[in-house]
């Protein structure tokens, strides 16, 4: 399996490039929510063209919060200042040790569709620690991935778990360090008021809320180190308007909306790179749109990895490797 990492070298500059680097995770997060049955039929997740993408994509609740998971992720690896920013102070007030922020997307099937747990082989060592909030030596997040992914398919592989770290399932994310190889278990939601502690669970990222201070805080009663997404000129407005164009561009049949749809100038633009490559792989427009999202934002290398799929059936459980964020050098 060829495994790509990408080093971010700059800053995005305008509202252009903001919005198509966002686009690039909505796109994987709504490709890896198809059914792998479906995709199967439709030549494989590798081959599956973008417009097929709007004709196999139906609107549910949850392909939202899919989506969010994947840019926070995304965001970090592109090491986006205002994401990254807020990641590090929350794990400084869980105090995680390290300077190097890093984020393993923990992304394995949750409601009947298929993700895939994209991490790097490099990622997690047999050193890597869980620091989850109670006393006593922290869990190595390696040897038991395995059955963190068992038990959120399987309610009887939860008992398997350690206490400390019982509620892990849950975590949509691992946010941490590389250079301490130290972790916490991140659970990332659209909705504030769907956020959920659990025994594991240390972080939630979510977006920040109109009349609610933004800052950093501790629920007490989840347990969770609250961490919302700013909004005005920053993360969460250019990925609302990035999941617009893309819902836009669906509801098209993958062609260029009406203006009445996609009002805006920047969003048209962006709107018209998706139509104009309607023809191709989606994985594959995905990686054109890299360049387009800045010149000289991104550095990429590649390596050889072995991959793991989490499938539909619900008795087949796997992990794959991990794939790390590499932060931007000044």
């Amino acid at each position: 399996m060829l495994i790509r990492t990408e080093r971010q070298l700059s800053e995005v500059a305008d509202e252009v490039s903001a919005i198509t680097a966002v686009i690039r995770p909505i796109l994987t997060g709504l490709l890896y929510s198809l059914k792998h049955d479906v995709v199967e039929e439709a030549g494989g997740y590798a081959g599956l063209k973008l417009s097929m993408l709007a004709r196999l994509q139906r609107p549910g609740d949850g392909d939202c919060g899919i989506c969010f998971e994947y840019a926070v992720h995304d965001a970090l690896n592109r090491e986006d200042p205002a994401v990254i920013e807020r990641v590090a102070d929350a794990l400084v007030r869980c105090k995680v040790p390290g300077q190097e922020v890093a984020s393993i997307l923990f992304g394995a099937e949750k409601t009947g569709s298929q993700q895939l747990i994209d991490t790097a082989a490099n990622r997690l060592t047999w050193e890597s620690s869980l620091l989850s909030g109670t006393q006593g030596r922290p869990v190595k997040l390696k040897r038991h991935i395995n059955a963190v992914a068992a038990a959120l398919r399987k309610r009887t592989a939860r008992a398997q778990l350690p206490q400390s770290i019982a509620g892990l399932w849950k975590a949509d994310l691992f946010l941490g360090s590389t250079d301490a190889d130290r972790w916490v278990g991140t659970t990332v939601k659209i909705n504030r008021d769907a956020l959920e502690g659990a025994k594991g669970l240390r972080i939630g990222v979510v977006p920040s809320r109109q009349g609610l201070s933004d800052a950093i805080r501790l629920d007490e009663s989840r347990n969770l180190m609250v961490c919302p997404m700013p909004y005005d000129g920053s993360f969460m407005e250019v990925f609302y308007q990035g999941w617009e164009v893309v819902r836009q561009f669906i509801a098209a049949d993958a062609l260029l909306p009406k203006e009445v749809n996609l009002p805006r100038p920047a969003q048209r633009e962006v709107a018209r790179y998706l139509a104009d490559r309607r023809g191709y792989p989606v994985l594959d427009v995905i990686d054109a749109l890299t360049p387009l999202s800045q010149p000289h934002l991104l550095e990429t290398t590649e390596s050889q990895a072995g991959l793991v799929i989490v499938r539909g059936d619900r008795d087949e459980v796997g992990t794959t490797s991990v794939l790390a964020p590499q932060p931007r050098t000044v």
